[in-house]
């Protein structure tokens, strides 16, 4: 019984550690991660702009199931290959760009202008036709409008000099905008998209089963990169020996009792 019992608070331990998305950063109590709001409605109301300089409002855009990315254009780390694997597994996924969903990437950095929207785009489309290029729209907005949409799906980042530490995660909307599904990382799965496409399209909201690729960078100011954090991931590793400790310990009693 009690070999059962460490096993099962390690395990305890164990998700917790995975599943932790939020992350203090250098003692501050500004928290870097995604704090998730599944079935809340983002603010429709909200107005940014588009590739085009054109003043658009996500009401206006939001019709159809929409895969909801944060980014900012000039990000040194995890922006381009979180927006190379949305742009693979759109290629990838059994869907069609425009018909069954679409794809909207907002900059959180305020200072991103439409013409960088623009060029960031037509890095990341050269792989698709141009009939879909419509269907993924790159906005650019206020400080305000940001923190409001940011805050809403719960999107939590922080200045980091000229640059930001951020997750690497991409939120899933209803028509209605309603957040139904979080994926984490910085590539996906087509059958995960497509399910999560097909339940926002009923309005129904996943709970994330995976959480561990939610934030694994942290951006070091003082040396301008963005370094591992050894100190999590030997965490991870200490916690998963001894859960293979408790899982041999409780294999031994068994075959004890047997």
């Amino acid at each position: 019984m009690k070999t059962f019992t460490l096993f099962f608070v390690l395990n305890v331990i164990a998700f917790s550690t995975f599943s932790q998305t939020p992350a203090q950063i250098d003692g501050d109590k500004v928290e870097v991660g995604v704090f998730e709001h599944l079935s809340d409605t983002i603010p429709l109301y909200l107005s940014f702009r588009n590739e085009n300089d054109s003043l658009v409002t996500l009401r206006s855009l939001i019709n159809k199931p929409t895969v909801l990315s944060f980014v900012y254009f000039d990000c040194p780390g995890l922006c381009s290959p979180l927006l190379d694997g949305i742009s693979d597994v759109i290629e990838k996924a059994d869907l069609k760009l425009g018909k069954d969903y679409q794809v909207i990437t907002v900059s959180f950095n305020y200072h991103d202008t439409p013409e960088k929207a623009r060029n960031k785009k037509e890095t990341f489309l050269r792989r698709h036709s141009k009939s879909r290029s419509a269907h993924w729209m790159y906005l650019t907005g206020d400080s305000l409008s940001i923190y409001k949409l940011s805050n809403s799906v719960g999107f939590k980042f922080k200045k980091a000099g000229v640059d930001f530490i951020h997750p690497a995660a991409i939120m899933v909307l209803s028509p209605q905008g309603k957040i139904t599904r979080y994926l984490y990382g910085i590539s996906f799965l087509p059958f995960d998209l497509k399910m999560a496409v097909v339940e926002s399209g009923k309005g129904l909201a996943r709970p994330t089963i995976n959480r561990v690729l939610e934030f694994c960078f942290a951006y070091d100011p003082a040396g301008r990169r963005y370094a591992l954090e050894i100190t999590k991931i030997s965490g991870v590793i200490i916690i998963f020996l001894l859960l293979m400790f408790g899982a041999v310990l409780l294999f031994r009693k068994k075959r004890t009792n047997l």
